[in-house]
């Protein structure tokens, strides 16, 4: 028998997942729903106050991901299950579209590009646009040549998981806040799992989806996959905005580029940049604004620099560094590390707010197969 630092037996529990942003959430409302309540730890004091609130609440189509990659898939398949619970659950969101934007003659065989791989990947046909459909659904908008993305959206990210959240406790699931998960050492029936203040408790599954601290939650046995931080900073738009869609140029490396969105009131904001840094700091440099200027200039000439406004950052949990090919999510089953029970998500960052649903339901199902007790 397993104590506690003051000799006390460890409590039980059937299912603990750490970690409660978007995807530990839909997670806790997946395996809810299924009979299997758990119980879901958070390090902070509140709901996806990490990766899953610092982002541009996009609902992803799809575009841009290789067509047999887990991104794709789940990408697509979230998208559609995201629509459909935003309309059954009366979540704020809407399906404004994007443009992903050419802003020179050399840059329209990559547009073709995203153009095949977003038919190869199920995430739908995009519709090809030229300077005539530009200037009629974006006048402010300089570009050569444009993709139309319809499917693409916009959510209030933190309704969402709220929703989730209540789902989940709604069927049973418990979620407490200020509670760190440092390790877990597999047994027999299960897993005992210590906590920073030394306490532990067992439980029979385990789910690790703490986001940028995935790598840290240690399970005995076990190494981590390197992963690598990814900073993007946000500049907002002190004004109105000209444009009435999402607005994208091509993809540089390691992200989706300084692109627009807008929030549901209307609001602009730019971003994200791409920084890569050794520890987490959300503050923005004011200094960055001119690059950003810079870069929105190049497809919106009119901009005025001193309408941008440092807004906020977010970081990335990437397990592709710089210079390396983008890698797809890494979703872990005993398949793969041969613990029955036990599930980790690494790299869980975009389209992971999209795919939250259908992660959801990878997880679930790698659980379902695994046998603890063989």
């Amino acid at each position: 028998m397993r104590t506690d630092r003051f000799g006390m037996e460890i409590g039980r529990v059937e299912c603990l997942v750490v970690g409660a942003g978007v995807i530990g959430l839909a997670i806790a409302r997946r395996l809810a729903r299924g009979g299997q309540p758990p119980l879901v730890v958070e390090k902070a004091g509140c709901i996806g106050s990490e990766t899953s609130s610092r982002n541009s609440e996009v609902i992803h189509a799809g575009l841009y991901y290789p067509p047999d990659s887990l991104k794709a898939r789940l990408c697509v398949e979230g998208r559609e299950a995201l629509y459909a619970y935003c309309e059954t659950n009366s979540i704020p969101h809407r399906q404004i579209g994007k443009l992903i934007i050419a802003g020179a003659a050399h840059e329209i065989p990559r547009l073709e590009a995203i153009a095949e791989n977003a038919q190869a990947s199920g995430a739908g046909r995009l519709e090809r646009l030229d300077l005539a459909d530009i200037r009629r659904r974006e006048p402010a908008l300089r570009a050569e040549a444009a993709l139309f993305s319809p499917r693409t959206g916009i959510i209030d990210s933190h309704a969402l998981m709220l929703t989730l959240q209540g789902e989940a406790e709604a069927h049973g699931a418990q979620v407490v806040f200020n509670t760190r998960a440092v390790r877990a050492i597999p047994e027999a029936d299960g897993y005992a799992v210590e906590f920073a203040d030394g306490s532990w408790l067992k439980t029979r599954t385990l789910v690790n989806s703490a986001g940028l601290f995935a790598r840290d939650f240690r399970v005995e046995g076990l190494l981590p996959p390197a992963l690598h931080l990814a900073k993007g900073s946000y500049f907002t738009l002190d004004g109105r905005s000209p444009f009435s869609h999402l607005i994208y140029p091509i993809p540089p490396e390691g992200g989706l580029g300084i692109h627009l969105t807008l929030d549901l009131a209307g609001q602009a904001r730019f971003g994200p940049d791409v920084e890569w840094v050794d520890e987490i700091d959300y503050a923005v440099e004011p200094g960055r604004r001119l690059a950003f200027a810079e870069s929105v200039q190049a497809w919106w000439p009119a901009l005025d620099p001193d309408r941008l406004q440092p807004g906020y950052s977010g970081i990335r949990p990437k397990r592709s560094g710089p210079g390396t090919p983008p890698a797809d999510f890494a979703i872990e089953g005993a398949e793969t590390h041969g613990l029955p029970g036990l599930v980790q998500l690494f790299g869980m960052e975009s389209p992971g707010l999209t795919a939250c649903l259908a992660v959801a339901d990878a997880v679930a199902k790698r659980l379902e197969t695994d046998d603890i007790t063989a």
